[in-house]
C-alpha cells in the first residue's frame, strides 16, 4: 500500500482514539453514498457528528484542515443527508474536521467543531 494511504489510515485511527477519549461513540467508519465518503460518523449525546479526517506528515504546504475543499464539504453534506434519512435521525447534526499531524515521533490532533460553517 502506498505511504500516503498508510498515513491516512494511521491518522484515522488516531482520530477515532481521540474522539472516543472525548466521549464520542463511533457509529460508522468510511460511510459511502454515491461518490461521497464520510470518514467517521460519531455520536455524542443527541448530536450526530460527521467527521472529515485530514492527516499530513509534513506541514510544508499548510495545515491538514486547509485541504478540505468546498467540493469535498458539499459531498460530505450530501452523504450525511442520506445517512440521516436512512437511519431516521431526528436530532441535531454537526460537521467537524479532525486534523492529524504525524511528523516523526510527534503526533498532534486538532478537533475543529462546526468546521463547514
Amino acid at each position: 500500500m502506498a505511504q500516503h494511504n498508510e498515513t491516512g489510515k494511521q491518522g484515522e485511527a488516531e482520530a477515532v482514539r481521540y474522539l472516543q477519549d472525548k466521549g464520542y461513540e463511533i457509529m460508522t467508519r468510511n460511510y459511502r453514498y454515491q461518490h461521497a465518503e464520510i470518514d467517521l460518523v460519531a455520536r455524542k449525546g443527541k448530536i450526530l457528528v460527521f467527521v472529515e479526517v485530514k492527516t499530513r506528515s509534513n506541514l510544508s504546504y499548510g495545515n491538514p484542515e486547509e485541504f478540505v475543499s468546498y467540493t469535498k464539504s458539499r459531498l460530505v453534506m450530501k452523504a450525511a443527508e442520506h445517512y440521516v434519512f436512512a437511519h431516521n435521525w431526528l436530532h441535531d447534526v454537526r460537521f467537524d474536521i479532525v486534523a492529524v499531524t504525524l511528523a516523526g515521533s510527534e503526533l498532534r490532533v486538532r478537533h475543529i467543531e462546526d468546521a463547514f460553517y
